[in-house]
């Protein structure tokens, strides 16, 4: 199956791993973290990058674009209780330079996972970086020093990284889209067991914001 190898190697043996479709840059997908990271304590979880705001997709910031995003990060914050920092609602969102591009942090998630199987550490540093800091994860010398903040040797990023970078990541992308549409999901986050070679999509909808439950629920599909 197409997809970062798991990130956390001390998760219980299980029947299972569960695929995680996912963006950067996808406020739902932020505010399912808790949900990821309660997985990881029950089951290897495997990162596939969808490439939401790559390519053609990649937004600059402006009113309109900051407009949009709001109305979804506050309904987002009520129901998962995931933080939006003031730095991020009115730094980031503010700054006509900045670019919203998924494809940097899945290279780097890319790069980390072949370094340490640490993608989904770097991917909850970049979330926090984004969404709370307010910085500007697209560019590659955050990404290395998020990396660094996590454990990761800069210079080995930065050549795993460069090795990721365009084909490898592109093509993850339409790994990730094919698991997508083989599933019948239409969107970021959408979860799935693989199980004896079985693909079963999972509906999270009633645990979002519930993180034990979610918790309760997958050990239960998988013991």
């Amino acid at each position: 199956m197409p997809g970062m190898a798991p990130a956390d190697l001390g998760a219980p043996v299980t029947a299972g791993v569960l695929h995680y479709i996912h963006d950067p840059l996808c406020g739902w997908c932020y505010g399912a973290a808790p949900l990821v990271r309660s997985a990881r304590e029950v089951i290897p979880v495997v990162a596939h990058g969808g490439g939401m705001m790559a390519g053609g997709r990649r937004q600059v910031v402006n009113e309109q674009l900051r407009g949009y995003v709001m109305q979804h990060d506050r309904r987002i914050a009520n129901l998962t209780g995931q933080s939006f920092g003031e730095a991020y609602f009115n730094g980031l969102l503010r700054d006509p330079t900045a670019v919203f591009d998924s494809e940097p942090p899945t290279t780097a998630m890319l790069a980390a996972d072949d370094l340490e199987g640490a993608g989904l550490d770097l991917l909850v540093r970049m979330q926090k970086a984004h969404y709370v800091e307010g910085r500007k994860i697209a560019q590659e010398s955050v990404l290395t020093e998020l990396a660094v903040e996590i454990g990761l040797p800069a210079k080995g990023f930065g050549e795993a990284f460069r090795a990721k970078r365009g084909a490898p990541t592109q093509e993850h992308f339409s790994q990730s889209i094919a698991l997508l549409h083989r599933l019948g999901g239409n969107g970021f986050p959408t979860f799935a067991l693989e199980k004896h070679g079985e693909l079963e999509m999972l509906d999270v909808g009633g645990y979002v914001g519930h993180p034990a439950e979610w918790k309760s629920y997958l050990q239960a599909k998988t013991t």
